[in-house]
């Protein structure tokens, strides 16, 4: 049976890891490859997987868990993927907030499927403005504690560069070559046998680099790291996570990118305002074949919006992803009072059609190996 070659590319939540998924797929389909995707989330209505549905490719989601408690689910989605579709290349994305996927995922890839799947080195994003925001979280600990992530959610943040074959610098166009220096100098101090690689996923610089870079390394989970269970289930435990979906109805014609900009500011203004801390904040508008995504990685961060609706489109389907360090009752009744108030202020009917807001519970891998396979 020939294998299908598998990338998976972890990193924390906000990194890029979906913007570098639309890039790569789009490169290896212009290359002649058949590209299979797929998303994983802790709730359904995934702004991942309907981004990742605008490739062309085949998409499948994971959700209700990350890849290694949900393993079987995993392994599944990627065989229907080669099944049906009869895929060259798959790429997939573990939830943001997870570690140790050496132990839980590459090392079970690699011992009970390896004539399934011919595993590429595990990459792990780091986004270079998210260094400095934790940088400066780490900083004003002492004068706002409330306002930062917890230690427990940075470790989460650390242990996944622990594990990584390959340590991937992205966003690098919004650093100075001053900046991007610094930090390559940093991290290959810190992890000196880790190759490294910079790129600009979002603008596409560096990602034909690492594509041959995951061709011509052929070392595959190379490290365990040693995680305390405790620590990073509490460090899971402090985000709150929010899916919403809803349906929206204009009275007249709708400035939508406005409302879009305006629901993402209202709820990071909200949050701001309550010390709870960003991790990822995205929305995606879509009626027919126009859409609009927009996305916030941090309390101080701009906001990002792509794509076009136009304003004489009536109806309009709206996906809310939230992660940020707060009760979930909270963050839930942020999002339903802005987006409430922003729909009567924009003369739209918004009827919520699904609502989950959670804390992860404590990770349960299928499999955990305690050394390299």
């Amino acid at each position: 049976m020939a294998t299908t070659r598998l990338i998976l590319v972890g990193g924390f939540l906000g990194a890029g890891k979906t913007t570098l998924l639309l890039r790569a797929a789009e490169q290896l389909s212009r290359q002649g490859k058949r590209v299979g995707l797929v998303a994983n989330d802790q709730a359904a209505d995934l702004v991942d997987t309907e981004l990742l549905k605008q490739t062309g490719a085949e998409v499948e989601e994971v959700a209700g868990g990350c890849f290694c408690c949900r393993f079987p689910d995993m392994i599944a989605a990627m065989e229907r993927l080669v099944r049906q579709s009869e895929v060259d290349v798959l790429i997939g994305e573990p939830v943001g907030s997870c570690t140790d996927l050496s132990a839980t995922v590459l090392q079970p890839l690699k011992k009970l499927h390896g004539r399934q799947f011919d595993l590429a080195p595990f990459s792990v994003l780091l986004d270079g403005h998210q260094v400095r925001v934790l940088n400066r979280l780490r900083q004003a600990a002492k004068e706002n504690p409330a306002a930062r992530f917890p230690d427990n959610v940075l470790y989460i943040y650390e242990k996944q560069l622990e594990e990584a074959d390959l340590i991937v610098l992205n966003k690098c166009d919004m650093l100075s070559a001053g900046e991007r220096a610094d930090l390559e100098a940093s991290l290959a101090e810190r992890f000196p046998d880790t190759p490294l690689l910079s790129m600009s996923a979002l603008n596409g610089d560096g990602v034909d680099a690492w594509l041959r870079a995951l061709d011509q390394d052929r070392r595959v989970g190379r490290k365990i790291a040693s995680v305390d269970y405790d620590t990073y289930a509490a460090g899971e435990a402090a985000l709150g996570w929010l899916n919403a979906a809803a349906q929206l109805h204009a009275e007249g014609p709708c400035q939508w990118e406005v409302f879009a900009r305006k629901l993402l500011e209202g709820i990071c203004a909200d949050l701001r305002a309550a010390a709870a801390e960003i991790a990822h904040l995205k929305i995606y508008l879509s009626g027919d074949s126009e859409h609009l995504v927009g996305n916030l990685t941090a309390n101080d961060a701009t906001v990002s919006l792509r794509g076009n609706i136009l304003p004489a489109r009536r109806d309009v389907n709206l996906l809310i992803n939230a992660r940020v360090h707060c009760p979930p009752e909270q963050l839930r009744g942020v999002v339903e009072a802005r987006l409430s108030a922003l729909a009567a202020a924009h003369r739209l009917h918004a009827a919520m059609t699904h609502l989950a807001s959670l804390s992860p519970g404590r990770p349960q891998p299928t499999h955990r190996y305690q050394v390299i396979s």
